[in-house]
């Protein structure tokens, strides 16, 4: 005898039922591509994606705090990606605002400095996004600090209007401080691709797009594959 299939939230079921949107040429999902991050937002079309994930390489550690590892040692890898200032930010989310459909989630990565700057709803001024929760993952290894060493990282959750969890938000099990080790090496900014994988599954149905547009190590590419989900994105390095 088949099992039920178990209901889906109204918005996925809605979604599921909705065909796929259509991809500019040259936006094939689910591989790596080098591009610069604003220009391929602007090629896709309004409202396309379920969620979107955006890990900005902000100068304010390395300009306001002043550690003095740019170039050295351990901040080499860090301060040798393309920076970007505030008003490039910006540009990046209103561009995610608009391909995001209604009641999308935006998972933004911010570190303590612009957490306590309260940085994320600022940069979102102007848009249809609205800063809803936070999740914090715990990495496991102590970083830099010149009181307390800087051991997580924060993920702003922002939501595009209409503001909502039931019906959107389908996972019940995800607490708000995660630990989740990544491997050292490599790209510089790795994030943690279960911790990720199961904010994508909360949000986006099977088939869904998921959009990055400063993908850096393709950990949401990887989180996607393991979920089901679709990713599309792309780097400056490619």
């Amino acid at each position: 005898m088949a099992v039920p299939r178990p209901a889906l939230a109204p918005v996925l079921d809605a979604a599921l039922a909705a065909p796929p949107p259509e991809l500019p040429a040259g936006c094939q999902p689910d591989r790596r591509r080098r591009r610069e991050g604003r220009r391929f937002l602007r090629e896709l079309p309004a409202e396309c994606a379920a969620a979107a994930f955006f890990d900005p390489q902000y100068r304010g550690v390395l300009d306001r705090l002043q550690y003095g590892n740019e170039g050295k040692g351990r901040g080499r890898g860090r301060s040798a990606l393309a920076q970007m200032p505030e008003e490039t930010i910006i540009e990046f989310i209103a561009e995610l605002g608009r391909v995001l459909r209604p009641s999308g989630h935006l998972f933004l990565w911010i570190d303590k400095f612009h957490l306590c700057a309260g940085d994320a709803q600022k940069w979102a001024e102007g848009t249809a996004l609205r800063q809803v929760d936070m999740v914090t993952w715990d990495k496991g290894r102590m970083g830099m600090g010149y009181r307390t060493r800087r051991q997580v990282e924060h993920l702003a959750v922002l939501q595009k209007k209409p503001l909502r969890a039931k019906g959107v938000w389908s996972a019940r099990d995800i607490p708000d401080l995660i630990t989740e080790k990544v491997p050292r090496g490599g790209h510089p900014h790795r994030k943690p691709v279960e911790m990720q994988r199961r904010l994508i599954e909360a949000v986006a149905a099977p088939g869904e797009l998921v959009v990055d547009p400063a993908a850096g190590s393709y950990s949401v590419l990887e989180s996607c594959q393991l979920a089901g989900r679709t990713f599309l994105g792309c780097d400056l390095a490619g």
